[in-house]
């Protein structure tokens, strides 16, 4: 059935909806037939009457479809933008809205109390038309109830049957965490009702079809009594431990899922079978495993990598070679290698660890990428991978805050010298053999190596080249000092050079006296 309406989806395309609602809504016409049908067991009936009972009864459900098929054409209405064409998220979320809770619109919308009324005249017909006593009526309403249930019931999984294809297409056009507020009947109250209606109208036909001697009308009404009565105690029981086989499972899965979309890839379900909900549970378990193993790829390979770059790999972006404007940070421990040569290896790693422990967050913070450590020394470059329009503002400011936090952490046991320069490179991957590295290469890069050597003549933490302050968009960046036109090593032009000052620091209080907040800072009274 489900390939049947995929075909004819993909026919109708999209006039289906309300074709094949249309088409389904002719199956209460055959509900209806079998209904009388199935009266004929219990009340005696010439073909004449039983002809003339089947034209009424099939005039009111005409009608009541027609009414029907206004209510489905306005619930569908929300979706009809995106079935003639136009297609975008907006319109496909609308359209998906639309269809996932028509079944339940429709069973809330007035056609329903309209059918349940219908009930009550045809009913009231048959009584008088056949001539039977008054006490009848009630016994005609309750068969006619359970018809009407058993319609009610195929009309509603008909129509979630009906929708699939559209739901399938919808749903790959919605982004992964729609924006949704839809609520469908959930499973368990499916299996609650249903089941016990599936138990009352067998129990009806089977008692109709097992009745010995001439059909009487008082064994419909023992039927349906005693149908209920079986399936809210007897039956009961078995309908509650069925729900909770299927559905108890379903929570552990949601439960977990909800953990690993957390971020907590330890994450199991409990297998507690070896049918399909067993099966599904395994399945899971094993993806949460791959996750967990993927991350901790991840994390392990963020330790040499920078994480910028681990994100970019594993979403499978290229990283191919392209020209970028970025600014270059050099940064260089001073008189280094007379620490090295008296202190042991150890020592040395040690002593690199702890400082690198210190700078690289704050590199991170300020949007940096770490390029390459180079002995006592890193690179590091803002605008690259990731692309960032204030990448001068950043560099600097990463420079004043690594210097500031140098000076407070070592004060004059150790020295360093940071130079910035921006300018264009070449930004990708470099390598061979299977061994790959994302580097930038050019001028600029060169020339911040010159400008963390001009250091030492200067005296000073840090210098930025012109070409940086040029391009600094924040205008509340660390005031400039000039340090005069620099003929750099290597380069045949004299290069501008100042040295970023501190910002002052905020004056303090007057002792004694009491800092009021910032209104949008105070603390609130608990």
């Amino acid at each position: 059935m489900p390939r049947l309406f995929l075909r004819l989806y993909a026919r109708l395309g999209p006039s289906y909806p309300r074709v094949a609602l249309a088409t389904q809504a002719l199956g209460s016409l055959v509900v209806a037939f079998a209904g009388i049908a199935l009266l004929t067991l219990y009340q005696p009936m010439s073909s004449e009457q039983f002809w003339v009972i089947v034209a009424v009864t099939l005039t009111v459900i005409t009608f009541n479809n027609l009414v029907d098929l206004s209510v489905v054409s306005r619930l569908i209405r929300p979706a009809d933008r995106w079935l003639r064409g136009d297609r975008t998220e907006e319109t496909a979320l609308a359209a998906w809205e639309a269809m996932a809770t028509l079944p339940v619109d429709l069973a809330r919308s007035p056609r329903t109390i309209l059918m349940i009324g219908g009930v009550v005249p045809i009913t009231a017909f048959i009584t008088v038309y056949l001539g039977l006593t008054w006490y009848a009526w009630p016994i005609l309403l309750a068969g006619g109830i359970v018809v009407l249930m058993y319609g009610a019931f195929l009309r509603f999984f008909g129509i979630e049957v009906i929708l699939r294809p559209l739901l399938e297409e919808l749903s790959s056009a919605l982004p992964d965490t729609p924006a949704t507020s839809v609520r469908s009947i959930p499973l368990r109250w499916r299996l609650l009702l249903s089941l016990p209606a599936i138990n009352v109208i067998t129990a009806v036909i089977v008692s109709g079809l097992a009745t010995d001697g001439p059909p009487r009308l008082s064994d419909l009404g023992v039927g349906v009594l005693a149908a209920v009565v079986v399936s809210l105690t007897v039956s009961l029981e078995l309908t509650l431990l069925l729900s909770r086989s299927i559905l108890d499972p379903i929570e552990d899965l949601r439960t977990a899922t909800e953990r690993v979309a957390e971020g907590d890839f330890t994450a199991r379900v409990p297998v507690v079978s070896g049918d399909e909900t067993g099966e599904l549970a395994e399945s899971f378990n094993e993806m949460v495993s791959g996750l967990n193993e993927r991350e901790r790829l991840r994390d392990a390979f963020g330790t040499f990598v920078d994480p910028d770059l681990v994100d970019k790999v594993t979403e499978g972006e290229d990283l191919g070679a392209e020209e970028l404007e970025v600014t270059v940070l050099f940064l260089d421990i001073r008189d280094f290698t007379a620490f090295a040569s008296r202190a042991s290896a150890r020592e040395v790693v040690d002593y690199l660890n702890g400082f690198y422990d210190l700078v690289v967050p704050i590199l991170l913070r300020h949007g940096g990428h770490v390029d390459k450590f180079v002995g006592d020394g890193l690179l590091a470059v803002f605008g690259a991978p990731v692309r960032l329009p204030d990448h001068a503002d950043r560099g600097v400011a990463a420079a004043v805050d690594i210097a500031a936090r140098v000076r407070a952490q070592y004060g004059d046991r150790l020295r360093i010298g940071v130079g910035v320069n921006s300018g264009p490179v070449v930004a990708g991957t470099v390598g061979g053999g299977g061994r790959l590295e994302f580097t930038v290469v050019g001028d600029p890069v060169n020339t911040a190596a010159r400008v963390e050597e001009t250091t030492r003549q200067t005296g000073d933490d840090v210098l930025v080249t012109e070409a940086t302050v040029t391009r600094m968009v924040h205008p509340a960046h660390p005031p400039m000092q000039p340090r005069g036109s620099v003929r750099l090593r290597g380069k045949p032009d004299d290069v501008q050079l100042f040295a970023p000052q501190p910002l002052p620091a905020p004056a303090r209080p007057v002792s004694g006296a009491r800092v009021r907040p910032p209104a949008g800072q105070r603390r609130r009274r608990v």
